[in-house]
């Protein structure tokens, strides 16, 4: 892969988990909010800690993005081709050994320079600390360095997604001297991370000031910073607002500058004083029928599951949705490598045929679902209530089973759930985290589908996840998907939508959803 120099962008892609979490939100961190050097950014806060290694939160991943920078990066909103961040690569054809070059004269926020060791720390820190969350990213990967500008990755099986998984900002690169100074070790024994709640040792725009995972977060402009995402403001704060309709307030009255969480509905209303940016997010909201007699009785079969994906009307569900949100048009959700270009349409004579072939004889099916989890602003109860109309209408008796999220992800990830109502998004930005989908793989195994169950869809999915030519790696994917929408246990339903306002003297405001969105592009308009 040929080198490329980094220039400034606003990343738009893979998704994470968007948990509303913390404490309702108001204005300890409005201070300043009116200076021009000061940007107050308001959103739900899903962090655990400032400490890259250990993150795996949406709210960490923006954090961590800003105080450090990662290996590879993503170009605007094209995540399925990752470009050089802090260096660039090559590879063999086989896809397990890749070699970095470290690009320019970067620097840490105390002066010292990026060197190869660093990479290697940081990363084999992460190895290291088995209970870390981003350590299985890193899983069956070795990391050498080669000299000070050259880092050799080799991998047990290949693994063209490595590029894509080094943007994870949770793989940031940290100034080792600083952190094994305090703690940091490669052994297991680390012990860094109350430093690195408390400092930074990155080489990002901005320096940790201050930390409160319950309130706000204070950034300052790092004096060092020699990249070129220099930020326009001295002093960021992000502030946890957890309630939609405060962050709302909170931006008409400029109390803040950028919302983070608003749903369809309220960046519907807002005028043209705002700027928003609504796309699609990388979650997909589908059904699972489960395959397993035990859960499914005499319907454990996929006729079923092709009875309900072509009764539904798509239209009348997207409603619900909002603003952003889009069709999934299959378990791979559109923008990633080998999506489908359209969805299921309605086909009410199709879903009479594949509902008799499924054995069906007026049994209720209990839907189960969360019901106090929006997923990217979707309320899965009223999402719940349309399905169980809709399947109404074709005959199909349904019975709504909602449950807490607490609760009811036990019966989900047991696989215990006969019919379900779920979500799915990716751990980083490549179509591999949408395998698991496949038979025998984690998500088929939630739904009872052994691997054994479809050889040829298994074979799919393998084909897939050991693709190394890139024209044929796409057409894997793709037909992985394909054969998915025919015959899979799954009815992809919905890929909810983000929605990010700011006010109408602020650009650069623009979700990506490895990160949430990149506080250093966002800049006064004009």
């Amino acid at each position: 892969m040929s080198s490329m120099s980094r220039r400034s962008l606003v990343a738009v892609g893979a998704v994470a988990l968007l948990a509303v979490t913390g404490c309702s939100g108001g204005n300890s961190g409005a201070n300043n909010s009116s200076s021009s050097d000061s940007l107050v950014i308001d959103t739900a806060f899903t962090i655990e800690t400032a400490d890259p290694g250990h993150n795996y939160d949406p709210t960490g991943n923006m954090l961590a993005k800003a105080l450090y920078e990662t290996l590879v990066d993503f170009e605007g909103s094209d995540v399925s081709t990752p470009v050089p961040g802090l260096a660039s690569w090559e590879q063999n054809d086989e896809a397990t050994e890749f070699t970095f070059t470290l690009e320019g004269e970067r620097v840490f926020s105390d002066g010292t320079p990026i060197e190869a060791k660093d990479v290697v720390f940081s990363l084999q820190r992460i190895q290291g600390m088995a209970e870390a969350k981003p350590n299985f990213l890193l899983a069956g990967v070795t990391i050498e360095e080669v000299d000070e500008k050259t880092i050799k990755f080799t991998t047990e099986t290949p693994l063209l997604q490595l590029p894509a998984i080094l943007a994870n900002p949770s793989l940031g690169v940290v100034n080792s001297d600083v952190v094994i100074e305090n703690g940091g070790t490669t052994d297991g024994t680390d012990t860094a991370q109350a430093f690195l709640d408390g400092e930074s040792a990155g080489s990002g725009p901005f320096v940790l000031d201050t930390l409160d995972l319950s309130s706000q977060i204070v950034l300052t402009k790092s004096d060092e910073y020699n990249g070129d995402e220099e930020s326009a403001y001295d002093r960021v704060v992000l502030r946890n607002v957890s309630e939609s309709a405060t962050q709302l307030a909170n931006l008409k009255g400029g109390d803040t500058m950028v919302a983070m969480d608003l749903n369809g509905d309220q960046v519907a209303t807002l005028g043209d004083d705002l700027n928003v940016d609504s796309v699609p997010s990388g979650q997909m909201i589908f059904l699972l029928l489960n395959q397993s007699t035990d859960y499914a009785g005499d319907l454990a079969n996929v006729k079923i599951a092709e009875a309900i994906r072509y009764a539904l009307d798509y239209d009348a569900l997207l409603e619900l949705a909002g603003t952003g949100a889009v069709q999934a048009t299959g378990v791979i959700p559109p923008g990633f490598e080998g999506a489908l270009d359209a969805g299921v349409e309605q086909d009410l004579d199709r879903a009479a045929a594949a509902l008799a072939e499924s054995g069906y004889a007026g049994q209720t099916l209990k839907l189960q679902f969360p019901n106090d989890y929006p997923a990217g602003g979707v309320e899965f109860t009223p999402l719940a209530e349309r399905v169980q109309a809709q399947l109404g209408d074709a005959g199909i008796d349904v019975e709504l089973a909602p449950a807490p999220f607490a609760t009811e992800l036990d019966a989900y990830v047991n696989g215990t759930e006969g019919f379900g109502l779920w979500f799915w998004g990716p751990d980083y930005a490549d179509s591999a985290n949408f395998l698991p989908f496949g038979p025998g793989l984690k998500v088929g195994l939630r739904s009872g589908w052994a691997a054994d169950a479809n050889p040829e869809i298994a074979a799919l999915a393998a084909d897939a996840a050991s693709a190394t030519d890139p024209d044929e790696r796409t057409a894997a994917f793709t037909a992985f998907a394909e054969a998915m929408q025919v015959d899979g246990p799954f009815v992809p339903l919905v890929v909810p939508g983000r929605n990010i306002a700011a006010a109408g003297d602020v650009s650069g405001a623009v979700y990506n959803s490895v990160w949430e969105i990149d506080i250093a592009e966002i800049a006064p308009a004009g």
